[in-house]
């Protein structure tokens, strides 16, 4: 039975390209540059690519990326723009539950909830941890976004929702989300979200989406001996390291570090 990650995403490429939590890409590629150290040899790996905004934003800016996705027809439109660029860059289809890859990154992404938090239960969630770790190398760096648990405690989901999407350009759609209960014994939002995907046909699925508090990330990264955990909040296209974390901020930015001192 397919999970409600993979029946969204089997036909979304151009859909969520549209969607307005997708267009901070260049901003947020200036940030990992910055946190690469402008080092042009190091290697990335880009977990949940998606339709590969950001490896092929940092391929154009001539970084080495590796882009991975559980949704082929996510892989089909990446490769499109791609090609279309004449950029080479690397996509493949792999499961961040089971990845092949260890010591071969200096670098790995997870943005956009590329993956995590997006799994059915927290052993899933870890093992996309587990996998991201296992591919990076020593020095090496592993930045994520992930829902930030803090938020619904203060605010409602619904409304954040509607307001990103009234933030998008007139005419073009976009995902509408309706939570039907956020439970504070799991922190997981159960929520119902209505699409159009790329043939036009209207689509409803049942979400169930985990959110996180920053305790628990830094546990969990502690656990895959990270040397140094860190947490700010992550603005759409504006990450920085001087956004300290609040109540206010949806998601949290993760930039987890082996030996980080040494990195740059």
């Amino acid at each position: 039975m397919k999970q409600w990650y993979e029946t969204l995403f089997e036909n979304y490429g151009s859909q969520y390209d549209l969607e307005p939590f997708a267009q901070g890409t260049s901003g947020e590629c200036d940030f990992i540059e910055a946190e690469l150290g402008y080092d042009k040899n190091k290697k990335i790996l880009d977990i949940g690519c998606g339709t590969g905004r950001h490896a092929i934003e940092l391929t154009r800016r001539g970084y080495s990326v590796l882009g991975v996705d559980l949704s082929e027809s996510q892989l089909r439109k990446a490769r499109e723009k791609a090609e279309t660029e004449g950029l080479d860059v690397r996509f493949r289809r792999e499961d961040a539950r089971s990845l092949p890859f260890e010591g071969e990154f200096d670098m790995v992404l997870m943005l956009c909830e590329g993956g995590f938090p997006l799994m059915e239960t927290d052993e899933m969630n870890f093992e996309i941890l587990k996998n991201a770790a296992k591919a990076l190398m020593k020095p090496g760096k592993l930045i994520f976004t992930t829902l930030n648990g803090l938020f619904p405690l203060y605010h409602s989901i619904d409304n954040f929702h509607e307001e990103v999407q009234n933030q998008g350009e007139p005419g073009v759609g976009g995902a509408r989300y309706k939570s039907e209960h956020f439970d504070l014994m799991t922190f997981r939002d159960i929520n119902v979200t209505t699409f159009t995907d790329d043939d036009g046909v209207d689509r409803q699925l049942a979400c169930n989406e985990r959110y996180y508090v920053p305790p628990e990330i830094t546990w969990l990264l502690k656990s895959l001996d990270f040397t140094s955990v860190e947490i700010f909040g992550a603005k759409l296209g504006a990450f920085s390291r001087t956004d300290k974390l609040t109540t206010e901020d949806f998601e949290m930015l993760v930039i987890a570090g082996f030996e980080c001192e040494d990195f740059k």
